[in-house]
């Protein structure tokens, strides 16, 4: 292994995005071989690093990156550490060694479905990343009226108390009475933004559950609180969609036309 860039090695890692290391070394919060190191510091295979409490030793990158599909029960959050005790999504992941899972995005305690990890995380910082404006599909089940006018109204815009919102797309699945869900559609992530949508317009949401992320559906057979490896082949469709590429050194970044890859653009209907 080559020099490498503190910030880029630990993010290859799993242990956040460039930016955020980079704001730790910064604050003089890393330490390499037991020295207070500086931006532009770089690192070898086999150096120890020391930081936010964690002692790990930098390993040389590997070629596979995963992605871990995981289907979240509702009840249990999306931080590593609750104090008020509650379970956590992280508990139920395989482990990893010498790195971690970083969540791409994530889902209220009350709403369960799609949700995504991986070991790299330059690849979760940029699926969430607004500027790549990722689909998000989820499976919603409402009591009140759901007129017209209001579903207009969903997919043209409503003003929330953080800015406008919208629907790129809703879809009435059936049902009757308190049994009525909807697919909806939106390209960013917000806290409860689907909740907010729907409660701006005098219609409760009884059910939330995300079966899509870019291209990735929740598979009908994984059971809730379990995980599966997405395969390879999507993983590598995934980082060219946000510019990034595997070579034999690892990841590295690829030109910006990858961005508007028709991965993200295919809703799966």
């Amino acid at each position: 292994m080559s020099e490498e860039r503190v910030q880029k090695a630990l993010s290859r890692m799993g242990f956040g995005s460039r930016r955020e290391i980079e704001r730790w070394i910064e604050h003089g919060y890393v330490k390499i071989n037991g020295e207070v190191i500086k931006l532009g510091a770089k690192v070898v295979e086999g150096d120890r690093a020391e930081f936010n409490g964690k002692r790990i030793v930098i390993r040389a990158p590997k070629a596979e990156v995963r992605v871990l599909i995981y289907n979240k029960p509702t009840g249990e959050i999306c931080s590593r550490k609750d104090e008020e005790g509650r379970k956590t999504v992280f508990k139920s992941l395989p482990r990893l060694t010498n790195s971690r899972w970083v969540s791409i995005g994530r889902l209220d305690i009350n709403t369960s479905g799609l949700l995504l990890f991986t070991n790299d995380g330059e690849l979760a910082n940029r699926m969430m990343h607004p500027s790549h404006e990722i689909e998000r599909e989820y499976a919603v089940r409402v009591r009140g009226e759901v007129s017209l006018d209001k579903i207009k109204q969903l997919k043209k815009g409503v003003e929330l108390e953080d800015g406008p919102a919208k629907f790129d797309d809703i879809v009435d699945v059936g049902g009757e009475g308190s049994n009525h869900w909807y697919h909806v559609v939106l390209h960013e992530g917000r806290n409860r933004e689907v909740r907010r949508l729907w409660e701006a317009v005098d219609v409760t949401v009884s059910r939330l559950m995300r079966v899509r992320y870019g291209d990735v559906h929740l598979p009908r057979d994984l059971r809730q609180g379990k995980s599966i490896d997405l395969e390879q082949p999507m993983v590598k469709k995934m980082m060219e969609a946000v510019g990034l590429v595997l070579n034999e050194e690892g990841i590295s970044k690829e030109h910006e036309r990858n961005r508007k890859n028709k991965f993200f653009k295919n809703r799966g209907r």
